[in-house]
């Protein structure tokens, strides 16, 4: 089951604990392990005094092998894409999405397993608005804001779960076709795809687009490394592989 809690860059390990707590361990009670990135919350004394006196076993992934935490990966980009279609830019209410974006991933059918979170956890998916019948229409007997959050609620989830469809689509689509190698040619214009931290200060957020351009390729060093005319502001270098 996957669980999508909004955290603060501030909250230090005894938070992420209080977090982890709530909305988890009630839920599932205590893990035999934990895999996570070598963050210094999960590095600090209290964290592992804490899993250790609970008999949970800390795993860690590396620098190098970062594969040790791909699930944690995928479900992260996974996530970022499915918030960065339905805010359309809104950022500041990103949060407000978490519970139903959480309920539309558990409950989508999964490549891997062929069923859903929701399936393999509890043996059933539960029902979603688009399950229910249509409202009645008597407006005498029904508040309108209660309306209105139920239309909401209804047409969230059917974007999420398109989007969801959507890109499981797409997965398959690419995996089961060859990789196709491009190659650019000097004065072509490309599209540059960066992680998040490579962008300028403005553009860091995780929910803005990972995409940015086009730029002039001025020289094509080999098949895989091409020296563009990035802006100032970029602060890389221009040689890319």
């Amino acid at each position: 089951m996957t669980h999508f809690i909004p955290c603060h860059e501030v909250d230090d390990a005894s938070n992420i604990g209080k977090l982890f707590f709530q909305e988890v361990v009630r839920l599932h009670g205590l893990p035999k392990t934990i895999v996570s990135d070598r963050d210094v919350k999960f590095l600090s004394h209290f964290w592992k005094t804490l899993w250790a006196r609970l008999g949970t076993k800390l795993l860690f992934s590396t620098t190098c092998h970062p594969q040790t935490d791909g699930q944690t990966e995928v479900v992260n980009r996974s996530l970022g894409a499915m918030l960065r279609a339905i805010l359309k830019g809104n950022k500041k209410s990103w949060d407000d999405y978490f519970p139903h974006v959480e309920f539309a991933y558990n409950r989508v059918v999964h490549k891997t397993t062929k069923m859903s979170h929701f399936e393999i956890v509890y043996g059933f998916n539960p029902l979603t608005p688009l399950d229910l019948l249509p409202l009645p229409d008597v407006a005498s007997f029904i508040h309108k804001e209660g309306t209105s959050r139920a239309e909401f609620v209804k047409n969230l989830h059917e974007r999420v779960r398109n989007h969801i469809q959507s890109q499981i689509e797409k997965y398959i689509k690419y995996n089961n076709k060859g990789r196709m190698e491009v190659v650019f040619n000097e004065g072509d214009l490309v599209w540059l795809h960066l992680r998040k931290d490579r962008f300028p200060s403005k553009r860091k957020s995780k929910l803005s687009p990972r995409g940015d351009g086009p730029f002039q390729d001025l020289q094509r060093v080999n098949n895989n490394a091409y020296v563009l005319d990035l802006p100032f502001e970029y602060r890389v270098s221009p040689k890319l592989l």
